[in-house]
């Protein structure tokens, strides 16, 4: 049997409630298998909505549809979207955070370039404190985008995926295998006041999958914000007496 239907308009139907004020941004998700797995855990973790760059494959491709396990109808995803309208389609007063690779515990000892949640490996099992990496000067003919991509990444703290970062609302960018992050998703982060976040992994491993490493930070966002929310509970219960 074979059924031929118009692609559905996200804000004609209807949705189980959201569960977390966190919305996921995927930004160059060019791989339909990453794509439809991403969305199945942002489906899981209860996510507000999904948000595609232009860039991103058609969600409605069918192997992201058969990747996504039904996703699709249970979180809104707002496809094909120029990075001047993201903005707009995000809660007020929201923190956009992003995966990288960037280990804030290593000496770099390359030149910083941008990675997606795919390159959210680290260089080394280092977990010191942040340290701000040494940056080359770019080739001649790339100056003005490598130039506006260092500078708005040396603006973000880096930080590791579990330490304290999630605020509500919060946002997530999380980058494609083969172009990561672009310089609009850094520059978003930082007017948010955003951070870098690392998922440390053993030395000699570059990196993880997109879908993989997208998983971890939406499921620890989860995990911060009902902690968050017991703890405030539990102050309203049992208020301090001064």
């Amino acid at each position: 049997m074979i059924g031929i239907f118009s692609k559905p308009d996200h804000a004609k139907m209807s949705y189980p409630a959201a569960q977390l004020p966190l919305v996921l941004i995927c930004d160059n998700m060019r791989d339909p298998g990453n794509l439809g797995t991403i969305l199945r855990s942002a489906a899981g973790a209860g996510c507000e909505k999904v948000l595609l760059t232009k860039g991103c494959v058609d969600p409605w491709e069918p192997k992201v549809l058969r990747a996504g396990m039904g996703a699709h109808f249970r979180v809104p995803i707002v496809a094909n979207l120029d990075w001047e309208s993201v903005p707009s389609n995000l809660p007020s007063d929201v923190r956009v955070c992003v995966a990288d690779n960037k280990d804030p515990g290593a000496q770099a000892e390359t030149e910083p370039t941008s990675q997606g949640a795919g390159r959210s490996g680290s260089r080394s099992g280092n977990p010191k404190a942040p340290v701000k990496p040494k940056r080359k000067a770019a080739p001649p003919e790339h100056e003005d985008e490598e130039g506006t991509e260092g500078v708005c990444a040396s603006e973000l703290a880096a930080q590791y995926y579990y330490e304290n970062w999630i605020r509500s609302p919060a946002a997530v960018v999380v980058g494609g295998e083969t172009h990561g992050l672009s310089p609009d998703a850094l520059h978003l982060a930082a007017s948010t006041g955003g951070k870098r976040l690392v998922i440390p992994v053993v030395p000699g491993v570059d990196s993880l999958n997109s879908a993989v490493a997208a998983a971890i930070v939406l499921f620890e966002g989860k995990r911060q914000l009902q902690w968050r929310h017991k703890q405030e509970g539990e102050r309203q219960k049992f208020p301090v007496v001064g």
